[in-house]
């Protein structure tokens, strides 16, 4: 019988004992933690009272909000719905992490509400980033969460998982998200459809976690359900698999998330685990990557689209905005200033981030430079948010999405924070040095 990915040791974890957990099999997963944001939240708070009337949720202590989309609201129909949210929490006892705390799985990370082997659901697409923690997120619609809230728990068909292998790893200017971009060039926006991801190999070892952060969070660009950055050579990964199997530490359930998680210190696939593909791709020669309209999967070196002038640029979204970001950025812009007919923004993913950016300099640096600094928030990826183009605009952008009338009336590529910072100086899209 062969051994297990990843995604089925999460699962076997968290569904009945003894059952299968092969891919295409429906299980009944219980979840450790369940969320909803300002966009869907009110339609789960209706849902739930439709259904289940004043009925407690499940386990308040594992279910929360988070607001950051419009944060803070910018309209009365966001205003209204996040009042209704927080009426509705205090009612039934659960937290919701406001306005002023950040992207909501980026806040998971960081409060300890998520670790490995942990099973996470939400409204948000983008919750398979949680998988840069090996742990299980997921995106859902709002009477699913609405379920979730109520039962703790919800239906999966187990996926197959696909193995990427990054051989090489890149050098600067090049970065994680030329790492990601270099993935999304190979598989395409279908290239994972339906499966899950290991992604394995030297680059991934280089990565540190917002590495890892880029590279899950564009696991929903290229098809996929999850992806898993697997560091660590091949032996170790069979030594240590080999050393959970014996002490049964592959079974065990993080069942209650706290501030004090354990570290994620070893949950691993089988070394002899079953994959429904294996891709290999050489990353010795990557060079700066930009995906151009009208899709994050429309991937060419940025040398091809050098040149063309822009409008504006944005730095942030889950996908890059991490305090490592903007550090990168502020060594590139340090005693210079944005081209004058940029208008550049800054986006950080939480209040810890800004913390960050404030006490180290790097907000001065970047104020300095001319960026305009937002509060903390998504940023750049649907109406509502900073980062939106008018028609004729054109926009590089660090932020997740391009297609056409996800950013507005404009254009926008997609790069990283290096890239992305070397165009704000320079007005035109440009080849970072």
């Amino acid at each position: 019988m062969p051994g297990q990915t990843l995604i089925q040791k999460i699962f076997a974890a968290h569904t009945a004992p003894g059952a299968s957990v092969n891919p295409g099999d429906i299980i009944w997963l219980d979840l450790d933690v369940r969320t909803a944001r300002d966009f869907g939240g009110p339609n789960v708070v209706k849902n739930y009272r439709a259904h289940y009337g004043d009925v407690p949720v499940a386990d308040a202590a594992r279910t929360f909000f988070t607001f950051d989309l419009v944060a803070p609201a910018s309209n009365i129909p966001y205003a209204n719905n996040q009042q209704l949210c927080r009426e509705w929490a205090r009612t039934q006892g659960v937290r919701v992490f406001d306005v002023n705390a950040g992207i909501g799985s980026h806040v998971a990370i960081e409060e300890g509400l998520v670790g490995p082997g942990v099973t996470f659901v939400g409204t948000d697409s983008h919750l398979n980033i949680l998988g840069a923690v090996g742990a299980f997120g997921q995106g859902m619609g709002d009477q699913d969460i609405a379920f979730a809230f109520k039962t703790g728990r919800t239906w999966f068909e187990v996926p197959p998982t696909m193995k990427v292998i990054l051989k090489g790893a890149p050098r600067y200017p090049c970065t994680a998200r030329d790492l990601t971009l270099a993935v999304l060039r190979v598989l395409g926006s279908n290239g994972a459809l339906g499966r899950a991801i290991e992604f394995c190999g030297p680059a991934i070892d280089a990565l540190d976690l917002a590495g890892c952060i880029t590279l899950a969070s564009q696991v929903t660009e290229m098809g996929g359900i999850i992806g898993f950055p697997i560091s660590g050579s091949a032996e170790q990964r069979e030594s240590e698999s080999a050393d959970q199997r014996k002490s049964g530490a592959a079974e065990q359930r993080v069942s209650t998330p706290t501030s004090h998680l354990p570290p994620p210190t070893s949950l691993l696939p089988d070394a002899d685990a079953d994959y429904v593909e294996t891709v290999t791709i050489d990353l010795t020669d990557l060079e700066p990557l930009i995906a151009c309209p009208p899709s994050p999967a429309n991937v060419v070196p940025v040398r091809e689209a050098a040149g063309r002038r822009i409008d504006s640029v944005l730095f942030g979204s889950c996908t890059n905005g991490r305090f490592e970001d903007f550090a990168a950025v502020a060594e590139i812009v340090r005693g210079q200033r944005v081209a004058p007919h940029v208008m550049a923004t800054v986006v950080p993913a939480t209040r810890r981030v800004y913390a960050q950016m404030l006490t180290s300099g790097v907000l001065q640096t970047l104020f300095d430079a001319g960026f305009i600094i937002s509060n903390p928030g998504c940023g750049g990826c649907a109406s509502g948010h900073l980062g939106m183009t008018g028609k004729g605009e054109v926009q590089v952008s660090t932020s997740n999405r391009n297609f056409p009338g996800k950013q507005g009336a404009g254009e926008t590529y997609l790069a990283s924070p290096v890239t992305a910072a070397w165009c704000a100086l320079k007005g035109e899209i440009t080849v970072p040095r």
